[in-house]
This record gives structure tokens, C-alpha cells and sequence, in this order.
């Protein structure tokens, strides 16, 4: 199976703004998670086998890490033109049909994706109170056909740090799913389409 892994990207980095249109027509902007202890960034996919095997366990975590004071947003950057299970209408009925109690985007115009130097689904952005990123790693370590549970240990690990204010603890693997399908013509020098 085609894989991408995600890029690498400095901890402590500044969270990039973005203002995102919900399928239900509100406006989610980086500004409306301000004085919330820290903030998970997710690009997902309605598709990649690699979202599809944690998804259930993803919705588990935000539910209870909400309770902690993380605020989770996913972001669907894929191309619907040539993908058109991820379209708009498709995302809405991901996030009705997984129970997802966080927002779920689309990023039409890709240029979210761009500004976060995302690369594959799923991929995470933790970032802390003063929107720094403090972990760009793996859920876990289960991949589609293997028999490693899905856990969200690695991001459960990094969540606990961060709402802890101390610092990630370990090495942060990298992410790895299927690489973000990018609309013709606006494929980032830096992601190779392969996948």
C-alpha cells in the first residue's frame, strides 16, 4: 500500500491562522480556540485506509480529552474534484455518521493544508496555550494489516504533556497515511504525489 509520511516541521512552531467554512455554513477561525488549554490540528480523509482504521478511535480520544480541556478540529484537504467522496456533503456525513463531537472542515482552496505544510491523512498538530506546536507525530504505531492495536497511545502521551504544561515526553515518529491529494496544478514543491 502507497504511503506518505508527514514532514518534518520545528516544534515550537506558531500555529498558522485559517479561516474555514463548517458544513453546517459557521466560520471556524484559529481565533475561536483562544484561551483553550491547547488545540489538536487532524487532516483527515473520508477514504485513506490509514484514517479509516483509527477513525473510531480518534472520535474516542477527542471525546475524552474534551473533558480535559483540548480543543480538536480536523481538516479535510483533499482534492473533491477528482475525489469527490471528499467533498463538502461527504465530510458532513463522515461527521454525522462517526459521532465527531469537533468541527470538521473542508479546505477548498487547499491553502490551510499549505500553510500547515501538511502532507498525508491522517497527520496531527498539537499545539499548546500559547499555540506552539509541541507534538507532530503519530496517533499510534498500527497501520492498516497489521496487528498492533489502535490505542492513540503516542497522541494520548503528548495530549497528557501538553494540558500538563510539561514538555512531550520520547522521540515523535512521524505520521504516515496516504498523502493529501492535491488539485491539479497546486501540489507543494516540498510533497511528492506518489501515494
Amino acid at each position: 500500500m502507497p504511503k506518505t509520511e508527514s514532514s518534518a516541521i520545528a516544534l515550537g512552531s506558531p500555529a498558522p491562522d485559517f479561516v474555514l467554512s463548517a458544513p453546517d455554513g459557521r466560520t471556524v477561525r484559529l481565533a475561536d480556540y483562544d484561551g483553550t488549554p491547547a488545540l489538536l490540528v487532524a487532516f483527515i480523509s473520508n477514504r485513506c485506509p490509514f484514517v479509516l482504521l483509527i477513525r473510531e478511535e480518534f472520535a474516542a480520544f477527542a471525546r475524552d480529552y474534551a473533558q480535559k480541556g483540548l480543543a480538536v478540529l480536523a481538516i479535510n484537504a483533499n482534492d473533491p474534484v477528482a475525489h469527490p467522496e471528499e467533498s463538502l456533503e461527504r465530510v458532513a456525513a463522515e461527521s454525522r455518521e462517526q459521532g465527531y463531537a469537533f468541527a470538521y472542515v473542508k479546505d477548498t482552496t487547499q491553502e490551510v493544508a499549505r500553510a500547515f505544510n501538511a502532507a498525508c491523512t491522517p497527520e496531527f498538530f498539537l499545539y499548546d496555550k500559547d499555540r506552539r506546536l509541541a507534538y507532530h507525530g503519530q496517533f499510534d504505531d498500527a497501520r492498516p494489516g497489521s496487528d498492533r492495536p489502535v490505542t492513540g497511545a503516542d497522541l494520548r502521551a503528548a495530549a497528557d504533556a501538553v494540558l500538563s504544561l510539561r514538555p512531550v515526553p520520547g522521540e515523535q515518529r512521524p505520521s504516515i497515511g496516504c498523502n493529501i491529494k492535491w488539485a491539479p496544478g497546486s501540489t507543494p514543491a516540498s510533497v511528492s504525489d506518489a501515494a
